[in-house]
């Protein structure tokens, strides 16, 4: 259940991420997780298991609005 939504915000992370020119260690580190983290949510793999404290976060560090990681969800 929702795992093609959770694909989908794990995609948006990465193509915002990528737009900024950061890896997911990088990343990482901006927000003080692992890298293993970053991937499990960006591949959609955590199980929706993400903290919205950390999905803020990790749009601050990539400069959008929370709302369009959600976009089109």
């Amino acid at each position: 259940m929702y795992e093609r939504e959770f694909r989908l915000i794990g995609a948006k992370i990465a193509y915002y991420r990528k737009c900024k020119g950061l890896t997911q260690e990088r990343l990482a580190e901006m927000i003080g997780v692992s890298s293993r983290y970053i991937s499990a949510i960006e591949t959609g793999r955590n199980d929706g298991a993400v903290s919205l404290k950390v999905l803020l976060n990790i749009a601050e560090k990539l400069g959008v609005r929370l709302n369009k990681i959600f976009e089109d969800v």
